[in-house]
């Protein structure tokens, strides 16, 4: 038997190829190891940014592929077709991280009745929330459509949830609005519900393309939406938040260059635009700097302790998961040519922002 990988050029990320490997042998598995096979994964944004920054967060490492190539790094969810640990049973279904592929050897460790996580050396580059899998099977919270919304959003939740936690833990920095760039992507839409829920006095902005308002606006958790060739009309002397999700340089110095030191804190999250010079000069105002969610949610983690960030995730998603219904449009594909489609819509910015897509290879 073979297993199948889809994989892109590193540096040049319109090339990809689909490969095929020999799928190893159950008898020949390390001690305690899985072997597992990729049921199906979503795909968005998000996953091109891991793409964008493969380097320079070791996304690359996870999931080795033959030189010059990558597989990119998704959520989704595996059935465990071999097993080698004595406390793992095959059929057993995981949630996590996997690779763009058909099987996946993972080397169980840490096991316990609810997850376990991948001891593979060379998965070991990259923070343990990625290298962690959650035992679901059974549960109905990750079955059919709860499990799409999961996989499609929870790890994009998870992010919104810790910015969120993060900018009222400081106060917002003395700001009065909060400004989410890349309003539509669901990291964007995200962390505007868990603002807009506070209901703290804190004005949330989304800016956006102007093909993507009509939707933004839909959502109801944003008090105001601008499209980016507008942004110069919001008033100047009122204390901001940048929340930036595009990664877009030239709109990153117009907003700085208009609000000035009124820019009290510009926070780099994503790359959706993909439009980021890496040698941007300085700006007024805070200093545009890369938020990093593992470092909040290990301090998260020693405060609140065991189970605090999971307890209060928890409630947090239970309030945001039953507005997906109403939001997003969940639209399957399987196979190559399915994966390679939705690949490329993705990576060229053709996938309307309603719409989440749930694959297989």
């Amino acid at each position: 038997m073979h297993a199948t990988d889809f994989i892109v050029a590193r540096h040049d990320l319109q090339q990809y190829k689909v490969i095929e490997t020999e799928l190893p042998d159950a008898g020949t598995l390390p001690g305690e190891a899985l072997l597992v096979k990729v049921v199906s994964f979503a795909f968005t944004a998000n996953n091109i940014t891991y793409a964008v920054l493969g380097d320079q967060f070791n996304y690359w490492q996870l999931f080795p592929a033959p030189k010059g190539f990558g597989n990119i790094p998704v959520w989704g969810f595996g059935d465990v077709i071999a097993s080698k640990h004595p406390d793992i049973a095959e059929g057993e279904r995981l949630f996590g991280y996997f690779p763009m592929a058909t099987h996946v050897v993972i080397e169980a460790a840490d096991v316990s009745k609810h997850g376990l996580r991948d001891a593979a050396a060379h998965r070991q580059v990259a923070a343990p929330v990625y290298n962690a899998y959650a035992r679901v099977s059974g549960d109905p919270s990750f079955a059919g459509r709860r499990g799409d919304f999961q996989a499609l959003l929870r790890p994009l939740f998870m992010l919104s949830f810790l910015v969120d936690d993060f900018l009222a833990e400081n106060d917002f920095f003395g700001a009065q609005s909060v400004m989410l760039s890349s309003a539509s992507s669901k990291t964007a839409f995200g962390l505007a519900h868990l603002l807009h829920t506070r209901r703290n006095g804190i004005k949330v902005i989304g800016l956006t393309s102007a093909p993507n308002v009509a939707f933004v606006k839909s959502l109801g958790c944003y008090d105001e939406v601008v499209t980016y060739d507008a942004v110069t009309s919001l008033p100047p002397d009122s204390p901001v938040a940048l929340v930036d999700m595009a990664g877009n340089s030239e709109l990153r110095a117009t907003l700085h260059n208009h609000f000035g030191d009124q820019m009290k804190y510009s926070g780099r999250i994503g790359l959706t635009h993909r439009s980021s010079s890496p040698d941007e000069p300085e700006l007024p105002g805070a200093k545009p700097t890369w938020y990093s969610a593992p470092v909040q949610i290990r301090k998260r983690a020693k405060e609140w302790g065991s189970g605090g960030v999971g307890t209060r995730f928890g409630a947090a998603w239970s309030g945001f998961a039953p507005m997906l219904d109403g939001w997003l449009t969940v639209t399957e594909g399987r196979g190559p040519a399915a994966v390679r489609q939705v690949y490329l819509d993705t990576l060229n910015g053709r996938v309307p922002p309603d719409q989440g897509h749930i694959l297989a290879l």
